[in-house]
């Protein structure tokens, strides 16, 4: 190696050593306005995604929580339905059993009185008088026994204040010996069962006397 050609070689690498030296280094970029809004709207996008799959989720759970109340309620009223029919018959069962009871209780205790009906129709034909006179009035007494234990009354209407709740009036007559308004004759008589009036007693009831008066309709 000659010694120009050793000071080329020094010469370069002192150049190239200058030249690292002054070598700029790259520095980082910044992103320009529109590739920054790209990459909100990217990330926009991404949020947006995210939050409708959530969405979807908490919609569908409800809807299953939903259509599963919906069969629970569903459910619960069908039994209760069901319920309610079976109760409807046993009611109307345990009535219609109450009501034949009540009845075949009746029946029996009036088959007496039918046997006595039987004995007073035997002493009429046999023309035997007291033996049917007896024969009525046990058979009145029983009847009327029985149908006050069930709690029918007779309504006392005979010289009472005429009471349109109790009484029906037929006719009106003046009269001297009663207060006006009050019932001087029982036509047909009336009877209550327990609190209720069955038949209001028919009655002919009394007015003030006056000259010329007579009996009247009302």
């Amino acid at each position: 190696m000659t010694q120009h050609d050793h000071k080329s070689r020094t010469s370069g690498q002192e150049s190239d050593k200058a030249g690292k030296r002054h070598e700029v280094k790259p520095v980082n970029q910044k992103h320009g306005p529109g590739e920054k809004d790209a990459g909100l709207k990217e990330s926009s996008r991404d949020s947006g995604g995210a939050t409708a799959r959530k969405l979807e989720s908490i919609s569908a759970e409800l809807h299953e929580e939903v259509l599963r109340e919906r069969d629970e309620y569903l459910d619960s009223l069908q039994r209760l339905q069901a319920e309610f029919a079976n109760f409807r018959k046993r009611v109307l069962r345990d009535s219609g059993q109450q009501t034949q009871r009540a009845a075949n209780q009746v029946i029996e205790e009036l088959l007496p009185v039918l046997d006595n009906f039987e004995r007073a129709k035997k002493a009429a034909a046999e023309h035997d008088e007291k033996l049917l006179t007896d024969g009525v009035e046990i058979v009145y007494n029983q009847l009327r026994d029985i149908l006050g234990k069930r709690g029918l009354c007779e309504i006392d209407a005979n010289g009472a204040a005429f009471d349109p709740n109790q009484h029906e009036a037929v006719m009106c007559q003046p009269s001297s010996d009663h207060d006006e308004d009050t019932v001087v004759q029982v036509l047909e008589k009336g009877y209550q069962l327990d609190d209720k009036v069955l038949r209001p007693a028919r009655v002919i009831v009394s007015t003030v006397k006056n000259e010329g008066d007579g009996k009247k309709s009302r």
